[in-house]
């Protein structure tokens, strides 16, 4: 009788959990739809993806003539793999004694191996992607297909500044990737690499996609995602769920100098677009308009007026450049580019190398609280010239000003305005108090305050006046060839 009434009781807790558990679930499906269906849940299988993209994957390995550590080439003895690792990252190589050292060197020990990375075929005739540095100062470029094939490349050209290379191996009917839609790439999406990592040929792995347009470049937005990534993998594709290519392995983020957990890809469209004007040309155009420029923070934004941070802050501009030209002036904020906003000081330089040199381009700055329409004609881009300060010493004292905001300052000098191309403004003999906590230094050159342009220390005098000790104040400031925003707090 007992047992009976014991398994009447168990019986019913099983009816009730049952019932508890249906109620549970019910509320999770209601809560997240799809969650209770098994097919939404499985994790991809990445099987099929391999063998169908695999084979259009090539592991790349160089070399160069004259080797030796002398030379600053790879040293004697020194795997390639572990070399690339080295470069790749900015760590010195150990110097490492070589034993055949004085021993006479065959016409074949003179290449030697430089690195390792990977890439991807673009077209049957043999096209191949990759990084610009997996090439860079090679003087022999290997590339092994998946059927161990070793073809010798000449490289159609690189571009350090994306990191896109192009090489070129002389087969046909070779196997090549589809070119995948960025724009479709969402963030949490799986998606996979294929390639190298340290010499291991087509090595696999995979994860999400973690963030988009992840700022870590001058003229490109990083894909980052959480693939294993290490070096070897360069120049490999980054793969979608449809088999198609979003994206070329470039970057990690590292504390050691292995995978930590964060790598970033070059967006294919970008890639591709760099990759049409190195086959067309073997180099790529770029337009500039020769200004230097930062980002606009927060609190800039808001004591300037221009409300949200957005735009490129103007620090510095070239002389007789296409901005110098065009009336663009150091502080100014540049903050559409032809009708296009310009949201972070990141976009102004992906934009203006947009487009072609010797086109106009519209520019809207915001300066002095009020936006204003500009132009400028663009030319192509080249490394920036270093420019050399003069040392003007005034012929006499000028007449010094202290204000109470921590501030002792005096005219300009002709010579002085002449020298930072400015009509007015008044250096900074002297700083204590908020100024020097607001990080203003003697020598620096106050051209603006409280969005009203000095001229002179008796304006200074005049503006620092109504100053609100309750009120932060922005000034800009001219601190040798560069400008920004510096803010004052006098109640503190």
């Amino acid at each position: 009788m007992t047992q009976t009434l014991d398994l009447n009781a168990s019986s019913l807790w099983r009816t009730r959990l049952a019932l508890a558990g249906a109620s549970f679930l019910m509320a999770v499906a209601a809560a997240w739809p799809g969650v209770g269906h098994s097919q939404t849940v499985q994790l991809p299988d990445f099987s099929e993806l391999v063998e169908r993209v695999g084979p259009s994957v090539v592991n790349i390995r160089t070399t160069e003539r004259r080797g030796g550590a002398a030379a600053g080439g790879p040293q004697q003895g020194v795997d390639p793999n572990i070399e690339e690792f080295f470069r790749r990252f900015g760590i010195p190589m150990p110097n490492r004694p070589d034993p055949r050292r004085g021993a006479p060197r065959s016409d074949d020990e003179q290449a030697q191996p430089r690195g390792v990375g990977s890439g991807f075929i673009l077209s049957a005739d043999g096209l191949i992607m990759t990084n610009a540095h997996v090439v860079d100062g090679a003087d022999e470029v290997i590339v092994t297909l998946t059927d161990k094939r070793e073809l010798k490349a000449r490289i159609i050209g690189a571009d350090k500044r994306t990191d896109v290379a192009v090489v070129k191996v002389e087969a046909t009917g070779l196997p090549f990737v589809r070119i995948g839609d960025v724009n479709r790439l969402k963030v949490g999406e799986w998606v996979m690499a294929i390639g190298s990592p340290f010499g291991l040929e087509n090595s696999v792995t995979a994860g999400i996609v973690s963030a988009k347009q992840r700022d870590t470049g001058d003229f490109l937005n990083f894909i980052q995602t959480d693939v294993a990534i290490n070096p070897g993998n360069s120049g490999g594709p980054l793969i979608n769920l449809r088999g198609e290519v979003v994206g070329i392995n470039s970057q990690i983020y590292s504390r050691s100098g292995g995978f930590m957990g964060i790598s970033f890809a070059i967006p294919i469209d970008d890639a591709v677009r760099v990759a049409d004007q190195l086959r067309a040309t073997g180099r790529v155009v770029r337009g500039r308009i020769g200004v230097t420029i930062g980002a606009v923070t927060k609190e800039v934004a808001e004591s300037i007026g221009l409300g949200a941070p957005r735009g490129a802050l103007v620090q510095q501009i070239e002389k007789d450049g296409p901005a110098d030209k065009g009336g663009v002036e150091a502080g100014d904020i540049i903050v559409k580019v032809d009708g296009k906003a310009v949201e972070k000081s990141a976009d102004l330089p992906r934009l203006v190398g947009a487009i072609k040199p010797g086109a106009k381009v519209g520019l809207q700055v915001f300066r002095r609280g009020a936006t204003r329409d500009l132009s400028a004609t663009v030319v192509e881009f080249e490394p920036e010239r270093l420019t050399r300060r003069a040392q003007a010493e005034p012929s006499t004292p000028p007449p010094v000003i202290k204000s109470a905001l921590g501030l002792t300052v005096s005219d300009l000098t002709d010579a002085q305005k002449k020298e930072l191309r400015v009509k007015g403004g008044v250096r900074v003999d002297a700083v204590d108090g908020a100024a020097a906590r607001a990080g203003l230094r003697e020598g620096d050159v106050i051209l603006a305050m409280d969005n009203v342009d000095i001229a002179d220390s008796k304006q200074f005098s005049a503006v620092a006046a109504k100053v609100e000790k309750s009120k932060a104040v922005s000034v800009m400031v001219r601190r040798d060839e560069w400008a920004n925003y510096l803010i004052i707090r006098p109640g503190k």
